[in-house]
């Protein structure tokens, strides 16, 4: 089992920054792909950004890329999602989740946060 728990989010206006960091515990997360979702009112989860903690390789959404970034802290077992210039838009849950892929699906992910709410206000 892994256990995944957000922090970070809040309301900031547009144009703003937020930090959301996401603690791992549990078995080993190694080989798994760590993601970001996020899902707004009456819409599906959706891929925001991923990497494997065995590779150096980053992942992005079409949509946040160039705004957000996706890091890790491999001594406290923690990944963190830095997100710059929001937009009303991007209001949503943020889930993170662990698991062996695809990256960009849902279903390619097994464990999963409570999430966390950021609302970006206009």
């Amino acid at each position: 089992q892994v256990q995944l728990v957000e922090s970070g989010g809040g309301l900031v206006q547009a144009g703003g920054s937020l930090k959301l960091s996401c603690a791992a515990s549990g078995r080993t997360v190694n080989n798994y792909y760590m993601g970001w979702f996020r899902q707004a009112p009456g819409k599906e989860r959706e891929f925001v950004a991923a990497f494997t903690w065995s590779s150096v390789w980053t992942y992005y959404a079409d949509t946040v890329k160039g705004r957000f970034t996706i890091s890790r802290d491999n001594a406290k077992n923690t990944v963190s999602l830095q997100m710059n210039s929001l937009k009303p838009e991007d209001t949503a849950v943020y889930y993170c989740a662990a698991g062996r892929g695809p990256y960009y699906m849902n279903r390619g992910y097994d464990y999963w946060g409570q999430g966390t709410q950021v609302t970006v206000s206009s």
